[in-house]
């Protein structure tokens, strides 16, 4: 994968940030805390995104990357049924072992007051500046697609898949029945 598109992704975030600096300042996320990994479920991901991931996890060693891969497949089946799962990159001390590479639907998260299992509160014009955010990633990622964390490792996983992304191939027949029953959308389509 190209080292620009990861760069722009990095400049992308840190823009972000930045735009909604003032309105983090009165967050009341810690360290640890980590209901947004455990209670919102909804850890959407660009394949872009996925393949950092996914390069990331090929460095793990065993047990850990079995466990990962375990906890992803039980969050694909958890969703499946209609389930919230905990995210499998969350550690026993609840830490993301990601953290340096989350995807952007981590780093929008915040929220200015302690959730305890409820969904974060969050500035609109945070969320509104989140959505622009998502489709400048997306038009980023044009051969590309969007959905949990779990659907589009499970399909970067797929040495056919992985391949084609990698060569830029845009096959939507290929992923149209698991994408349309998983909710997998094509970037290209969703980004306008």
């Amino acid at each position: 994968m190209k080292i620009e598109k990861r760069e722009k992704l990095k400049e992308l975030y840190n823009q972000y940030e930045e735009d909604v600096a003032e309105f983090k300042k009165s967050a009341a996320c810690v360290k640890g805390c980590a209901d947004c990994c455990i209670y919102v479920g909804n850890i959407d991901i660009t394949t872009l995104e996925g393949m950092i991931i996914h390069d990331r996890v090929a460095t793990f060693e065993e047990p850990l990357k079995s466990e990962i891969k375990a906890g992803l497949a039980q969050n694909k089946m958890e969703r499946e049924k209609g389930k919230l799962s905990q995210c499998a990159f969350l550690q026993a001390d609840k830490t993301c072992m990601i953290y340096d590479i989350r995807p952007f639907s981590c780093r929008w998260l915040y929220s200015v007051k302690k959730c305890d299992g409820a969904s974060p509160t969050i500035h609109r014009k945070a969320l509104n500046l989140a959505k622009q955010t998502v489709k400048k990633i997306q038009q980023l990622d044009p051969s590309g697609y969007s959905g949990h964390i779990s659907y589009i490792l499970f399909l970067l996983d797929k040495d056919e898949f992985r391949k084609s992304y990698l060569r830029g191939k845009f096959k939507p027949q290929k992923i149209a029945d698991f994408g349309r029953s998983h909710g997998i959308l094509i970037n290209r389509s969703v980004s306008r």
